[in-house]
């Protein structure tokens, strides 16, 4: 297999994502042990994920006709300085001993809600720094250094720093990202996308925008399919990590430090994962390796919700962490590879908008089941959900619906 050079601009990017990633790390493991030492109520707590997941609902496709519109660097760039204000009023509400639920929550949705641009100019910028052979090794490094820094040294150091004083890991975030804005200035190049309309020619509404982004993907089978499963993937994923942090205190027995190492299981995983995914992608297909993903999605979400130890649940973590991201560095390569670029921004959060809606709903399910139920009915309902959907979508996500759809992406 040749060598695969990716550019001093593909450095630059990785850096800032680096060092962001890091931060987010530290803030995975402190804002849920934030709200848990406010209360223990399961919907409460569940509350505030549902709070940063929401403005994907809300905001996913305008973000995504802006990142078509505006210079995806700057852009980029200028959603990292308003998240490092952000998270700095955090740290101080947090020091002052002034911070509530309701404060968490309004932070939380601020930062959800500067994500839905800031990512889908990111999957958007990454085709104008490498070129198409090299995606799926550029989304597999980063996806390998946001593992490493937001799952598995960011989350114990998180936990460790929150226990010594609680406001430091927000300020440490709000650091992280105030570099990584710094980083991306360093792009060299200009990254407006090209449109139809710059230089003669009416510039059309965000609402044409968005609705040209929406029948694109309504349009393409494999795409919209793909959304479709991503979305029931994602609603159980939200309500299992809804409630994994009282699953930790209460049903493992886990200390506040013990939670933050049981989500670098997750970390280890997923590091692997990003390795492995194109390696496995070009050994048996990509299809393949999205039906075994969603099939051992299903099996590592449901054990701990039949065996619950700190053990088998940090391996149940690290199956989930590493096949996630072989989804992801698989998925997110096809849309890179078969969306024009002009519509890439749009496209991609109008996927991301049925893909990730359905988060806030199963961060509010996770919640509502586990009071109702029991903090394992999270992990056994969505385990035998994503099961079952492993079996109904062989027919339409398999190794030729997917060489079918980039080989008519290549026609002119």
């Amino acid at each position: 297999m040749a060598k695969i050079r990716l550019g001093a601009n593909y450095v630059r990017l990785w850096t800032a994502a680096t060092v962001s990633n890091l931060g987010d790390g530290v803030t995975l493991a402190a804002l849920p042990l934030l709200a848990a030492s406010l209360t223990r109520s399961p919907t409460s707590i569940a509350a505030v994920s549902l709070a940063g997941t929401l403005p994907w609902l809300f905001f996913a496709l305008i973000g995504g006709a802006l990142a078509d519109r505006l210079d995806r660097k700057r852009t980029m760039a200028l959603v990292d300085a308003f998240r490092m204000v952000a998270m700095a009023v955090l740290a101080v509400l947090v020091l002052t001993d002034t911070a509530t639920l309701v404060l968490i929550a309004v932070v939380a949705f601020a930062l959800g809600t500067s994500e839905t641009l800031f990512d889908n100019a990111a999957q958007a910028i990454l085709p104008s720094v490498v070129a198409v052979e090299a995606l799926e090794v550029a989304n597999g490094r980063l996806q390998a250094v946001e593992v490493v820094t937001n799952q598995f040294v960011g989350p114990p150091l998180g936990a460790f720093v929150f226990a010594a004083a609680a406001a430091a890991p927000f300020f440490l975030d709000a650091a992280s990202f105030g570099l990584a804005a710094l980083a991306i200035l360093g792009l060299r190049g200009s990254f407006r996308p090209v449109r139809e309309f710059d230089g003669e020619g009416s510039r059309p509404t965000i609402r044409a925008d968005i609705a040209e982004g929406l029948r694109w993907l309504r349009r393409h089978h494999l795409l919209r399919n793909l959304a479709i499963v991503l979305a029931l993937l994602n609603l159980f994923d939200a309500g299992v990590f809804a409630v994994l942090v009282l699953y930790a205190l209460e049903v493992l027995g886990l200390s506040q430090q013990g939670y933050g190492l049981l989500l670098t299981a997750g970390g280890v995983g997923a590091f692997a994962g990003s390795l492995l995914a194109r390696w496995l992608s070009s050994r048996v297909g990509p299809g393949t390796v999205l039906i075994i993903a969603v099939f051992g999605l299903g099996i590592a979400t449901l054990v701990p919700g039949i065996w619950a130890s700190p053990i088998v649940t940090g391996i149940s973590l690290a199956a989930i962490g590493a096949l996630a991201v072989a989804w992801n560095v698989v998925t997110v390569s096809l849309r890179q590879a078969i969306i024009p670029d002009a519509i890439l921004g749009r496209v991609n959060s109008a996927y991301r908008l049925v893909g990730w809606g359905t988060m806030p709903l199963g961060a509010l399910l996770g919640g509502v089941l586990a009071r109702t139920f029991g903090l394992r009915a999270p992990f056994l309902i969505g385990g035998a959900v994503q099961i079952a959907l492993g079996f109904v979508i062989i027919p339409w996500v398999n190794n030729r619906t997917i060489a079918t759809a980039r080989a008519e992406a290549a026609m002119p």
